[in-house]
């Protein structure tokens, strides 16, 4: 199962690696969560300039922004919201909380 847990700087995602989910759809859930974790982080850091503490391992990455600016806060709030409503549609693979 995929735990997400949102932070007011940043989010911690474990457990999305593809060998960690057992069925199609969790594989396909950690894809999205794996695919939409990147594209925030990726735009936050490379787009934006915003400075990040990152640890990214198999089946884990964290992100912490330092003094975020208001782009990526509103990156933040998006993935945020995205992997909210997948926890929704799909809540066996997916535990999402805020901190």
């Amino acid at each position: 199962m995929t735990s997400v847990k949102f932070f007011a700087d940043g989010f911690r995602i474990s457990g999305h690696s593809s060998q960690s989910c057992d069925d199609l759809d969790g594989k396909l859930v950690c894809a999205a969560v794996s695919s939409a974790a990147f594209c925030a982080a990726n735009t936050i850091i490379e787009i934006i300039g915003d400075e990040c503490e990152a640890q990214v391992d198999d089946a884990l990455m964290e992100i912490r922004v330092k003094g975020a600016s208001e782009k990526s806060k509103a990156v933040l709030e998006g993935l945020k919201l995205h992997l909210k409503e997948l926890s929704e549609q799909y809540g066996n693979n997916i535990n999402f909380t805020e901190v």
